[in-house]
């Protein structure tokens, strides 16, 4: 149980990008912001630093691609040492928060709302890192 309100910044890891969300406890509501670009999984620190100099962040939520029977992939892997990465950059604890279907449901969301399926142009990635961050918090609550 969170004692007092905090602002949390999510990420849904990816090689090319990095889905970011800004959430609030208080609500268990995440806004999307923009994507941060990588290469072969590495961020643009720059864009981070940016992000976590605006919002002032209490924690960090890292979206953790399991595969569908629960077990690790390569890529949960890379997203642990992303979210060790940025415990060690700025210092504050980091959750990990498992994304199975965040992608698929951030689609469908976009299908709905749009009728596009453009994804890269309506912000998947982003839309993935809210879902993956509201999810997190709705557990602060159960």
């Amino acid at each position: 149980m969170v004692n007092k309100p905090q602002t949390l910044i999510g990420f849904d890891f990816g090689l090319r990008w990095i889905g970011s969300a800004v959430g609030q406890t208080l609500t268990s509501t995440a806004t999307a912001q923009s994507a941060v670009t990588a290469k072969d999984g590495i961020p643009r620190w720059e864009e981070i630093d940016k992000l976590f100099n605006i919002w002032q962040p209490d924690a960090i939520v890292v979206g953790l691609p399991l595969n569908m029977d629960g077990s690790k992939s390569e890529m949960s892997h890379r997203a642990r040492k992303f979210g060790n990465r940025l415990h060690g950059r700025f210092g504050l604890p980091v959750h990990f928060a498992d994304e199975r279907l965040s992608s698929f449901e951030a689609k469908g969301d976009i299908i709905a709302d749009s009728g596009s399926r453009d994804f890269k142009s309506q912000g998947v990635d982003s839309r993935s890192a809210v879902i993956i961050l509201e999810s997190w918090m709705r557990g602060l609550d159960a």
